[in-house]
């Protein structure tokens, strides 16, 4: 298990001594040599006239600014709010640790700071049983819906959550209607019958007051988990496009006269592979209604997100599920997950580079924690051949170890968090990458402002150096690349991993 966390001083030494030098560098390299290990050089790396380019040269174009990045984070399933309860009361001490190294995001702390949290309305296929808020046949007017039919795990963990971080943005929807107003009487499964549409939209518009209740925020909702999915194992539902659309009408209206204009609407839910036609037909039946779509890492490639961008540039877009799979290959997965929410789906690391760098504001994996075999899971399920990973393994025992998942995402975030209370998020910048090797860094660029106009904004980079073709023989290959930033530059050598440094600069 991790042992005990600090909080750093200050990373940064005085703005007009760190502008145009870089000093802070978080790093986790493939040997596991380096885990999410903060450091500075004895002398920092400068800014100079620029010069040779190095065997690879990344060029930051900060004229160019895209989305703003809210964070990265999981899904609190049952499964694991159980978890992380039980871990609760058998060491606290232990508990609040992890806690603190998952959500803290004070800037300088020795933590990841996830800030972005999606919750299942009702079961899944990491839950005990299957229920819904409102089990009650024919209720169409929901009298019955009882929010506390969730484990009070849930909102144990969610409270804790908030009292950490209180940046974190909750993104709740379920993964079935219950199973009244669907086909067969059954949440496994089937589709929604449309004559429950309105009251649909009113079960979702009542868990939105009934989290707020609770004190739990939300953020965003969603209509339906994976619709384009029908699986009699586990909560799911067929929801055809004009399903949803209707629903998301409904839906937004009554948002707008219960006070929760605010709370964003993001339809789809799914994989890449579909985009250019379930989100995209969204958008042109009820695009008043979403405020954008989110998608999932398992069928199709990060790139297919353009396909849905390139029609609805002004639509939001969100990366909110990829699960890593017991028994693969750590450093294998730690570039897919920074590809995929960062480029593209081979590794973790490329997921949080690869769909953040295709216009995502959000990078999420799917069960926040799981015990070492993947459990507990819903009984009878077939989802997660192999065995699901959760980002964090908690043991029987009271004690916890982080996986591959948690490092990808970590060391991702440093980049975006904000640098003042009340600060805004980083936002993604224009960054290429050239020279002869070039193909083997992937790289993420982001600015972050600042709450006063005097300070220096923050510079970051999150870089994946997957150049490991000699890897089989212990000869791992770094990279010297030079940085370009306003027409000065820096030389850092890249291990093979992943590295995230800033500095400062005015705006």
């Amino acid at each position: 298990m991790l042992g005990s966390l600090q909080i750093f001083g200050s990373l940064s030494l005085l703005q007009a001594v760190a502008s145009q030098q870089i000093w802070d560098i978080w790093q986790t390299t493939w040997d596991r040599n380096m885990l999410f290990t903060y450091f500075q050089h004895t002398d920092p790396v400068n800014f100079v006239t620029p010069a040779t380019i190095g065997s690879a040269n990344i060029a930051i174009n900060d004229s160019s600014v895209y989305q703003t990045v809210y964070g990265f984070g999981a899904s609190l399933t049952d499964s694991s709010a159980e978890l992380l309860n039980n871990l609760k009361a058998q060491n606290s001490e232990s508990y609040w640790q992890l806690m603190d190294y998952l959500f803290n995001a004070t800037d300088a702390a020795n933590s990841a700071g996830l800030s972005y949290i999606r919750v299942p309305l009702g079961a899944t296929d990491f839950s005990a049983n299957v229920y819904s808020y409102d089990d009650t046949s024919g209720d169409t007017s929901l009298n019955n819906f009882n929010v506390s039919a969730a484990p009070s795990d849930v909102f144990s963990v969610l409270q804790d959550i908030l009292s950490i971080n209180h940046m974190t943005r909750f993104h709740i929807m379920p993964w079935s209607p219950p199973g009244w107003m669907k086909s067969g009487g059954t949440m496994l499964g089937g589709s929604l019958n449309i004559q429950y549409i309105n009251t649909m939209a009113n079960y979702l518009l009542k868990s939105v007051q009934a989290f707020s209740d609770k004190g739990i925020p939300i953020y965003a909702i969603g209509i339906q988990n994976e619709p384009e999915n029908s699986d009699s194992t586990y909560p799911t539902c067929n929801m055809p496009v004009a399903t949803e659309a209707q629903i998301g009408l409904a839906l937004r209206t009554l948002l707008n006269n219960h006070g929760f204009s605010g709370v964003k609407i993001i339809g789809y839910e799914h994989d890449w592979v579909d985009a250019a036609n379930y989100p995209v037909q969204l958008m042109q039946q009820a695009g008043s209604a979403f405020d954008g779509v989110s998608f999932h890492c398992y069928q199709g490639s990060v790139s297919d997100q353009a396909l849905f961008t390139s029609q609805y540039p002004n639509k939001e877009v969100y990366f909110t599920e990829c699960s890593g799979t017991l028994g693969s290959d750590w450093w294998s997965d730690i570039k897919v997950f920074i590809w995929d929410l960062s480029c593209i789906r081979r590794n973790e690391l490329i997921s949080f580079i690869g769909s953040i760098s295709y216009g995502s504001s959000s990078g999420l994996m799917w069960n926040l924690a799981l015990d070492g075999s993947g459990q507990p899971s819903l009984p009878g399920t077939d989802s997660c051949s192999g065995g699901c990973r959760g980002v964090v393994q908690i043991n029987s025992n009271g004690t916890w170890s982080v996986n591959q998942e948690f490092y990808a995402m970590a060391q991702a975030s440093k980049a975006i968090l904000p640098c003042d209370a009340g600060g805004p998020w980083g936002q993604r910048i224009g960054v290429s990458v050239s020279g002869s090797l070039g193909w083997a860094l992937v790289v993420g660029a982001y600015k972050t402002g600042r709450v006063l106009s005097s300070d220096l904004n923050r510079y970051s980079i999150v870089v994946l150096n997957w150049d490991d073709s000699a890897s089989t023989t212990g000869n791992p290959q770094p990279v010297e690349a030079t940085i370009e930033f306003r027409g000065m530059q820096a030389t850092y050598t890249f291990p093979l991993g992943v590295t995230t440094l800033w500095w400062y600069a005015s705006n």
